[in-house]
């Protein structure tokens, strides 16, 4: 979201690695022009999981980043929460590289992208199916239209409690990687802002939306993994509420 199809390479920052939860791996790409932060996250464990692909034009950048944490032959799992580019845009070169990894996706994602856009069948994953990584488990919980998207999912790690939490609380600018200082406040900036761009109502808001806030937060999450901004470590269920309330008075007119 928010960059062009296609960018030159200069737009790209060097690629910066932080550890935001133990074994999580935050691989942050800097969209210079946008000045916005492309999050991805590697897990590191016997079945290591990339979470968000990113766009195909940041391929070679990424993979090179991921190069200095694992083999990336030897991913097993390829996630995201929607089906967008810079969610899963460079799924097939991934695959390409990682003769043993799988797609792990939404039924919906499956059903109306996945299964005719990956070259490699995904692994398809109803609410509350969980991942096993190794040490880790993945539970996947289904949040239609949030932050956008019919088949949008998040996953959420239950052992050190990492949301992987895509494009909810997104922020601009070239921010520190992980926070404890409040990240709502930016999202609302963020998206009071976009209400005179092209990109105005990008998370649409319904009665549901609060429900999905309150059933995130009822997971009590230690850390929520950004796709754009900082990440979070703190109250993240008073986040996550506190997030649903910042939407709906932007959102809701």
């Amino acid at each position: 979201m928010f960059l062009r199809a296609k960018f030159a390479n200069n737009d790209i920052a060097m690629a910066t690695i932080t550890e935001i939860a133990p074994d999580v791996y935050r691989v942050c790409l800097l969209n210079k022009e946008r000045g916005l932060q492309f999050n991805h996250f590697i897990v590191k464990d016997e079945e290591p999981l990339l979470y968000h692909t990113g766009y195909r034009a940041s391929f070679k950048e990424l993979r090179e980043a991921v190069a200095t944490l694992i083999d990336p032959a030897k991913l097993r799992w390829i996630g995201w929460s929607h089906f967008e580019s810079d969610e899963c845009g460079s799924l097939n070169e991934w695959l390409q590289v990682a003769p043993q990894a799988l797609p792990a996706c939404g039924f919906l994602s499956a059903a109306l992208n996945t299964n005719d856009f990956s070259n490699r069948p995904p692994k398809v994953m109803n609410g509350g199916d969980v991942l096993k990584t190794g040490k880790y488990r993945f539970r996947f919980v289904p949040t239609a239209q949030l932050p956008h998207g019919w088949d949008a999912g998040v996953m959420f790690e239950e052992t050190n409690r990492t949301l992987l939490c895509s494009d909810l609380f997104t922020h601009f600018g070239d921010v520190e990687p992980i926070t404890e200082k409040d990240i709502v406040g930016r999202a609302k900036e963020t998206l009071q802002n976009m209400q005179n761009s092209p990109f105005a109502y990008y998370i649409p808001y319904n009665k549901q939306t609060g429900v999905i806030c309150n059933q995130l937060a009822d997971l009590k999450p230690k850390t929520l993994a950004t796709m754009h901004g900082s990440s979070f470590v703190g109250d993240c269920a008073k986040a996550l509420c506190d997030l649903n309330v910042a939407m709906k008075e932007v959102l809701d007119k």
